[in-house]
């Protein structure tokens, strides 16, 4: 257990903006983190990146000290500033053994999350290990902890409040979007079709909003959204040239750039001087930095979104507790099961030997004397001996199992 390893980058020790520069689209994972497993040697790894967290799972014996955090960072991204490094290595949060498996289960339970109670966590936990799983990186104790961490979010969803009356950071910027009074006439520009988008589009259509653009670099996806919102589909290229206007910009890509530049923001403005309104849940920010020092924008990210859901962290505090204790169970358990795998694996060769045994007895050391049996004979003792090994097998790795757990 000691040989699994989390390196977290949160909300809570920093900038989400600075978060966003460790963020790896999907074209960047197989290249960089393939990379990342062999040069360091690890055994297995995954890699998880959600709007206010980046986390390496690893299995490895190696020790995870200052300079290696610095030397991982740098293989990560080479372009880092020294300074970033040693402000990354300074910040991170390493956590080994049953602290790790604690952490993955309060991650997994949105307990540690910017919004506590927000469901949406599970799922990019299953997709983040289905995707690395996918490419290789992923082995047999990543995939028993992932089943547990999924199975205990669960069990914490249904038996405690945690996720009573669930919110979500799309569903805290909305209720900002809707404290602006924006009618439901406006003009939308929705730039990116991906689950986050999705889901807004749903509080946006359940109330009425009526006039949509849809930008995404998959067109077929751009289609799908827009043909439910009644909208007009764009293949993202295209957003350099639109010049109808808007009045609320929604964005969401897993860009590792921005993709709203100054340039593209004035020719979408088509020359209307009015404020407007940009929600940018994108990690890191699809609208430039310098967008914001040119023009006067109502800002919705997921940065001020903190009050919002400091506040809903008070709501559930009492729930926490319960949480807790229902982690704490769920550790204990895989202990359990983590000794009994380790069993399997270990007992694993057996079935295979029993077998070889068999197969010489019968071929080759009592070969002569079945020969000198007659066919019904032959067939029984193949049954007798079938039937051992089965039994055989079952009575040594049960045995076995209660030796090592009561131990």
């Amino acid at each position: 257990m000691q040989s699994l390893k989390v390196i977290a980058i949160t909300h809570k020790n920093l900038d989400l903006n600075e978060i966003g520069k460790l963020h790896l689209d999907e074209n960047q994972q197989e290249s960089v983190l393939g990379g990342v497993k062999i040069n360091f040697g690890f055994d297995e790894l995954m890699y998880l990146s959600t709007c206010n967290r980046v986390e390496f799972i690893i299995k490895t014996d190696t020790e995870f000290n200052p300079s290696f955090l610095e030397h991982f960072f740098t293989f990560l991204n080479p372009s880092f500033s020294q300074q970033f490094v040693e402000d990354l290595s300074a910040k991170a949060m390493v956590y080994e053994g049953e602290e790790a498996l604690q952490h993955l289960f309060r991650v997994a339970s949105s307990i540690d999350s910017l919004v506590v109670g927000e469901r949406e966590i599970i799922t990019q936990v299953r997709k983040a290990y289905e995707n690395c799983n996918e490419l290789g990186l992923t082995g047999d104790m990543i995939r028993l902890i992932i089943k547990q961490t999924i199975e205990t979010a669960k069990d914490v969803y249904t038996h405690t409040d945690i996720a009573k009356n669930p919110v979500s950071v799309v569903s805290l910027a909305y209720r900002k979007l809707r404290e602006l009074g924006i009618k439901n006439e406006a003009r939308f520009i929705l730039v990116g079709a991906g689950e986050t988008n999705t889901t807004m589009a749903k509080y946006l259509k359940k109330h009425q909003y009526a006039n949509f653009a849809v930008f995404n670099r998959t067109l077929s996806k751009a289609q799908t959204l827009a043909a439910d919102l009644q909208g007009i589909a764009y293949p993202l290229e295209e957003l350099k040239n639109y010049t109808k206007g808007f009045d609320v910009i929604i964005t969401c890509t897993g860009a590792a750039e921005s993709i709203i530049t100054k340039e593209i923001y004035k020719t979408l403005l088509a020359g209307d001087t009015v404020k407007k309104v940009v929600i940018d849940l994108a990690i890191p920010n699809d609208l430039d930095e310098e967008v914001l020092k040119h023009y006067d924008i109502n800002l919705i990210a997921v940065n001020n979104l903190r009050d919002i859901a400091q506040e809903n962290i008070a709501q559930r505090e009492k729930e926490l507790y319960k949480c807790e204790d229902l982690i704490n169970k769920k550790i204990e358990e895989f202990q359990h099961l983590l000794k009994e795998r380790k069993v399997e694996l270990a007992f694993g060769e057996i079935p295979k030997k029993v077998k070889e045994i068999k197969e010489t007895a019968l071929n080759e050391v009592f070969a002569k004397d079945l020969n000198n049996l007659d066919t019904a004979s032959k067939e029984v003792l193949d049954k007798i001996l079938s039937y051992m090994e089965k039994k055989y097998n079952a009575v040594a790795m049960k045995t076995a199992k209660q030796i090592f757990l009561n131990d």
